[in-house]
């Protein structure tokens, strides 16, 4: 490289006061720009939008391109975190030919500190799709060491340590293109892991780079660090471990927290929470006011990193030996397994160099086992969500011996799949330790417990093999994550409308996912049982080529719900709900393929009907009698001995009088005479109620909540012809609905606190 190149390159690079003027610049979501009103036109037909009106200048803006609005995110977060050397623009380009200068790359972010050189390529989609990668990243292979050459030109007198990394967004990448990008020494950050930093640098500032780097340049050199320490070597548990007080600044510096977060997704088992600010500040706050913590910050450390050196004086008394300690001077060499906060409380306090904390180090921990101590150590916490208990069981149990731990396992690895990977329909709306979402991984793992995916084992063997296990829990993962992968993603597609609406629909919901689940479950049973598949041997893509045929019936079904019931179906709560989804999508499949006869279904349904039935009439029965009652006592109060004649109208009283007649002509000598009163009807009582509406119903019988709308007294009686139709069905036939009866008991109770009321004020 000439040396004009390097002059020319050099100046297309900014330092840390230009950063940070640039850092203003990227943050804003828009361009702004000051011209001159004569230039208003020009710049207007171009996109730009006025901003602010000066006397002679206009400021104007205009929005950001997504590649743009991302490109910028990602250069901010490395100037953030400190990079000291950045590219100004998007026009930055690498040679990479050491004989052809005009042969060269642009770089969508530069940055460089002390020790480290970053590369990144940003890649955005508007919206998530499938990304391909390949021909962008053969060609970075044959550019890639071209261009650490010219790195190492622009800065010979220190070996950095350097980086390609592909940050995308809303795109997810092959398998394929990840081991492309491996060859390569390159990494990718998708727009979780940017978030993930961006997260952590609120609350922990800088030292979020430490986290960082230890992503990027696991076991590598920290040059500069001082890592010997006085220690105690001791045994427990059957683990050695070391106990020692250090500086929490060296610590920082080797430390790395497995946060259970996609940042973190290759590095599984991971189990950390997320670092909470609030939390955070407060104990800076209690630090800096000369507070201490006496309890130990626990972390592991890898065997092969780490040397221990014995003094020559022993106690001899003791198993414990006293020594000198190599802490390990490599990135990501310590992993937290409790005390993130207080270490990290640290970070911005004037205690960091002065202050020592103590330190119990295990050795050569597996992941596995970190995670076992971390959940003793929080077993009693609150703070440990169900959630993340559910996610660490994917890691923590998956190579147990009993059979039943490695269903929940299994189970917790796929609703992870479901809510961490791109192609899933349900990608980023499942919580996933400790991240809070729509729907629970326990909605997920007890709706495939349920089903006859998995069968049934007991501690120790298989009971009863499933339409997907077959004893092979790595096979049974791999086939029935994709194999709901593909159901969510008909369903998804062909119900768009509704998969968009999220919580607000009736699907992106626990009851309606488990319904889903559980449905998906029926007809690879039923397929199974009519020798139409076989789940052992045929593929995934194959089973579900059969299985969509049935659940068109209910994407029709959904598609042309009206909101009544589908307000009935989202109002049912708990494990009521997700079995009336269920037996809901069932019948519906039923009704279009006779054949589909699912165990229980006609039981669930005429058991239903009965209990709605029978609460129905009973609410009804109730009501009936209050009106009889509050009608005829409010008409003699107002009208007195002719209440009858004056209260009812001509067509209500005559009819009644003539069906009180009739039933009496009917009865025996000694039976009780029926009144024309006892004749009313429930659509009768709205006829008396609004011809006498303002001077005696108005008050007491408009519903809580209807006293301002329009249509008056019409409107406001209109519950009555509800009550009168469901009055009037035959219940030998008819199934009154959740929604129905959710109706009637609304009505009960505001007519019997009414009747309370009254009987309140008669007494007083």
């Amino acid at each position: 490289m000439t040396d004009n190149k390097k002059i020319e390159l050099l100046g297309k690079l900014i330092s840390e006061k230009d950063i940070a003027k640039q850092l203003k610049i990227r943050n804003k979501d828009h361009f702004y720009q000051s011209i001159r009103y004569s230039q208003l036109e020009e710049f207007e037909r171009d996109g730009w939008e006025i901003f602010r009106e000066f006397k002679t200048t206009i400021s104007i803006r205009k929005k950001k391109s997504f590649d743009v609005e991302f490109e910028d995110k990602v250069w901010s977060l490395f100037a953030y975190i400190n990079y000291k050397f950045m590219n100004k623009d998007r026009y930055f380009s690498l040679p990479y030919d050491k004989n052809n200068n005009a042969l060269s790359q642009q770089i969508d972010v530069f940055a460089k500190d002390d020790e480290t050189i970053l590369l990144v390529e940003c890649k955005s989609a508007i919206e998530n799709k499938r990304g391909d990668f390949k021909k962008e990243l053969e060609a970075m292979a044959a550019k890639i060491d071209g261009l650490r050459k010219s790195v190492i030109a622009l800065f010979p007198n220190i070996k950095h340590k350097f980086k390609f990394i592909l940050a995308t967004r809303n795109y997810s990448i092959s398998s394929e293109d990840l081991e492309r990008l491996k060859k390569i020494g390159g990494v990718h950050f998708n727009e979780e892991i940017i978030d993930y930093f961006y997260s952590l640098y609120s609350q922990i500032g800088v030292s979020a780079k430490y986290q960082l780097l230890g992503n990027l340049f696991e076991g590598q050199d920290i040059p500069e660090l001082d890592n010997l320490v006085p220690a105690v070597e001791g045994k427990m548990g059957g683990h050695t471990y070391y106990s020692f007080s250090l500086e929490p600044e060296k610590l920082l510096k080797i430390s790395y927290v497995l946060h259970r977060n996609k940042a973190n997704i290759n590095m599984m088992p991971t189990y950390q929470r997320l670092i909470k600010k609030s939390r955070l500040k407060s104990v800076h706050d209690f630090i800096d006011k000369g507070g201490y913590f006496p309890n130990s910050i626990v972390i592991n450390i890898d065997t092969n990193k780490c040397n221990f050196e014995r003094a020559n004086t022993q106690v001899g008394s003791t198993l414990s030996k006293v020594g000198i300690l190599h802490l390990p001077k490599k990135y990501r060499a310590a992993f937290i397994i409790d005390g993130q906060h207080r270490l990290y409380g640290y970070t911005n306090s004037e205690y960091k160099k002065t202050n020592t904390i103590p330190v119990v180090a295990f050795l050569g921990l597996s992941r596995t086992e970190q995670v076992k101590i971390f959940m003793q150590i929080n077993e009693n916490q609150k703070a440990v969500s169900k959630d993340l208990r559910n996610t660490l069981n994917a890691d923590l149990l998956w190579d147990s011996n009993n059979k039943l731990e490695q269903m929940k396992a299994l189970c917790s690895r796929i609703s992870i799949f479901l809510g961490e990977d791109r192609v899933s329909p349900l990608f980023n709306l499942i919580s996933i330790g400790e991240d809070k979402k729509i729907i629970t991984t326990s909605a997920i793992e007890n709706a495939i417990k349920k089903g006859s995916f998995l069968g049934k084992v007991s501690k120790n063997k298989i009971e009863e093999l499933g339409t997907f296990y077959f004893g092979d829990i790595d096979e049974t993962y791999e086939r029935l994550s994709n194999f709901l992968c593909e159901g969510f993603k008909y369903i998804s597609e062909n119900l768009d409308e509704e998969w968009r609406k999220g919580s607000d629909g009736m699907l992106l919901i626990n009851k309606g996912v488990s319904g889903i689940i559980l449905i998906l479950s029926d007809l690879v049973s039923f397929l199974r049982l009519n020798n139409q598949i076989d789940p052992k041997k045929d593929s995934v893509r194959q089973i579900f080529s059969e299985v969509k045929n049935y659940l068109d019936p209910v994407i029709i079904f959904i598609r042309n719900l009206d909101n009544n019931v589908k307000s009935e179906l989202k109002s049912s709560y708990g494990t009521g709900g997700e079995i009336k989804y269920w037996r809901t999508f069932q019948k519906t499949i039923r009704d279009i393929f006779p054949e589909f006869k699912p165990d229980g279904l006609d039981e669930y349904f005429k058991k239903e009907a009965k209990l709605y039935n029978d609460k129905a009439i009973a609410y009804i029965r109730d009501i009936e009698t209050e009106f009889k009652n509050d009608f005829k006592e409010r008409l003699k109060d107002h009208f007195g001995k002719k209440w009858f004649e004056k209260g009812l109208p001509p067509k209500i009283s005559e009819k009644a009088i003539v069906d009180a007649l009739s039933k009496n002509r009917e009865l025996e000598e000694n039976d009780e005479q029926i009144e024309a009163w006892d004749c009313i009807t429930i659509i009768a009582y709205r006829e008396i109620a609004l011809k006498n509406w303002q001077s005696i119903f108005e008050k007491e019988y408009t519903k809580p909540g209807e006293e301002k709308i329009s249509g008056g007294k019409e409107e406001k009686t209109k519950w009555m012809v509800k009550l009168e139709r469901i009055r009037n069905q035959n219940f030998h036939s008819y199934s009154v609905t959740e929604e129905e009866l959710n109706f009637l008991e609304e009505l009960h109770d505001w007519i019997y606190k009414k009747v309370l009321r009254n009987k309140f004020q008669k007494d007083e």
